[in-house]
């Protein structure tokens, strides 16, 4: 198992600042101790319970004093700049010095938590210090217990856990893209908009850059022979015993015969291995005189256009898309890769969000078709409500999508779960492998060839659908669902399935629904939703990505997260409490892109 940060640069890391009381002679000497706990508490809190999507564990970095004024706020700023913090967590158990203690670097996400006691005004220093943050333009997250904690009580209640640790994954998810490359692998692909690569959106929001490679790359990597020839030969011979090849559905004008169908399985495990080249490099090139080729473009998220100047004449990139995003290939089991079909950036990026904030593999999805309870049964017989469900959401993408949507990685007590690369087991693996079709291409999409994944995830399994979506004027917009996969019985699939494409892989989605307009139903959540493709993440995140699009002032369009989980920074309610989205849009605007000079 592959376990390693495999882009240039070093992971971030989150910086713990202990302020205090900076009067001597009594008041601060009593109050050390303790408030330089808090920090060791709060770090160990981190470090024990979360993992970069790598799978290395997150690590903290401690000022070595606490911090009494602003001498002391800027040694700790020095050692902060020399160990890669780019996220930083204040603690205290008292009142401090407000602004003389402030962390004021501008493109760090910063929290305060405040210890909720009357002996000791943590939370004093916290309404303070976050006010003073705010009048210079830094939104901060402040934490603040609900319970009032006796003087000598250092523990971490869980509700203040809950609010470190959400902070915490989107604090180090937005810090990890920072300077890392979206790859664009061709142009744009039929008229998707996703597929006009936005620079400024790129650089200003997410503080990366965007390369161009002309898909012509890969045919010359391919022509002269750019690529591990002994990687090759392994991956030959797992996808021989490992990808079953289905059923070929086109007529039988248009059958592949056996040489082509040999050929295109021979090309599209080059085109992997070189798309995965372009992405982080590979050192084995050097051997091999690649020097130049070896080193990569530091892409932490990739799109691929192919369609259609590439596959009205050459094997599609199905194949290639679903291996590098899963989470394992012949190597073993390793980090997933994020690849956006037909380049849709904008699918893409919130595919990156999940990818980092669970550590998962991603779901690429066409937003096919809403199906109602009405149209299920008149075209199959089957009413959804007998079992449970009042619509649903076709999810399906043309030909590829990762193998660990499959759904057959399973928690204890049995259920169907998408599990972070380091809880997957080999087993895990063969049953992903062993209920997908690798089928040979519709000839009608595909006039090149190549192969398209077939599977049907499980049900039951806990999911978040998100998408961005640039709005002139506005500028980018999220978007959030959350909800559960749906089993339906086997003819009943069959019948709304073949209706699409037998070929590509489907995922049955119904959103969970509240009294709000946008969720009123699930034609609704189909009808708002802002394009025709969705990320899917595995769980529950929408809280995470709320909090995530805050840091980087990307407003929340829509979304079905209870008001109890939302965690932004303090100041957004500046900006009005009766109506939080309205709210969103208006401190982002007000604060503007995070990166944006």
């Amino acid at each position: 198992m592959e376990n390693y940060f495999r882009l240039s640069g070093s992971l971030p890391k989150i910086g713990i600042r202990p302020t205090i009381d900076g009067r001597r002679k009594g008041i601060r000497e009593s109050l050390e101790k303790q408030t330089m706990n808090l920090a060791y508490k709060a770090a160990n809190l981190i470090e024990s319970s979360l993992k970069h999507a790598s799978g290395e564990k997150f690590q903290c970095v401690i000022s070595d004093t606490t911090i009494g004024g602003a001498s002391e706020a800027s040694k700790c700023e020095e050692k902060f700049q020399r160990g890669n913090v780019q996220v930083s967590l204040t603690v205290t158990l008292s009142w401090c010095y407000g602004t003389e203690t402030l962390d004021l670097n501008p493109l760090r996400p910063k929290a305060i938590w405040g210890f909720n006691g009357t002996e000791k005004p943590g939370a004093v220093y916290l309404a303070a210090a976050v006010a003073g943050h705010d009048q210079i333009g830094l939104p901060t997250f402040a934490i603040y217990g609900r319970d009032v904690q006796d003087s000598d009580d250092d523990e971490i209640p869980k509700d203040v856990q809950e609010k470190i640790l959400l902070f915490a994954k989107a604090g180090v998810a937005v810090a990890t893209m920072r300077d890392k490359s979206y790859l664009s692998i061709g142009s744009t692909s039929m008229g998707i908009a996703g597929s006009i690569i936005d620079n400024s959106f790129f650089s200003d929001y997410l503080g990366m850059r965007t390369i161009s490679v002309d898909m012509s790359e890969i045919s010359r990597r391919i022509k002269e022979n750019i690529f591990d020839k002994t990687e090759y030969n392994k991956a030959l011979k797992w996808v021989k015993s490992n990808c079953k090849e289905g059923s070929d559905y086109n007529d039988n004008n248009n059958k592949w015969s056996r040489n082509k169908l040999d050929s295109d399985w021979e090309f599209v495990i080059k085109m992997t291995l070189i798309v995965r080249d372009l992405m982080i490099g590979n050192q084995n090139l050097i051997k091999a005189g690649f020097i130049e080729e070896s080193e990569g473009h530091n892409a932490i998220l990739s799109g691929f256009q192919g369609q259609r100047q590439w596959t009205d004449y050459l094997p599609n990139g199905d194949f290639l898309e679903t291996i590098l995003n899963s989470s394992f290939d012949w190597n073993g089991i390793r980090e997933a890769f994020v690849v956006a079909t037909e380049n849709d950036s904008l699918n893409g990026v919130p595919m990156l969000f999940g990818h980092l904030l669970t550590g998962t593999a991603q779901i690429f999805s066409d937003v096919r078709t809403y199906w109602s309870i009405d149209s299920v049964k008149r075209v199959t017989g089957f009413n959804l409500e007998d079992i449970g469900v009042k619509g649903l959401i076709h999810l399906i993408n043309s030909g590829s999508t990762s193998l660990d949507g499959t759904g057959r990685q399973c928690n204890s007590n049995g259920n169907p779960v998408m599990k972070p690369f380091w809880d997957i087991t080999e087993g895990e693996v063969s049953k992903c492998l062993a209920v997908t079709e690798f089928c040979p291409a519709d000839a009608g999409y595909f006039r090149g060839g190549g192969f398209s994944s077939r599977f049907l995830s499980r049900g039951n399994m806990p999911v978040t659908m998100s998408r961005i979506n640039i709005i002139k004027g506005l500028g980018p917009v999220l978007q959030i669902a959350e909800g559960y996969t749906v089993d339906l019985p086997k003819d009943v699939h069959d019948i709304l399935d073949k209706r699409t494409n037998p070929t590509w892989p489907t995922t049955w989605f119904t959103p969970i629904l509240t009294n709000e307009y946008t969720f009123k139903d699930v034609y609704s959540v189909m009808n708002n939703w802002g394009a025709n493709h969705a990320a899917i993440s595995y769980g529950h995140i929408g809280d995470s990505l709320i909090t995530l699009a805050s840091i980087l002032r990307i407003p929340v369009s829509m979304h079905n997260v209870p008001d109890d989980r939302i965690f932004r920074p303090k100041v957004w309610s500046a900006f009005g409490t009766k109506d939080p989205e309205n709210a969103d849009f208006r401190a982002c605007n007000s604060f503007g892109a995070l990166y944006k000079k």
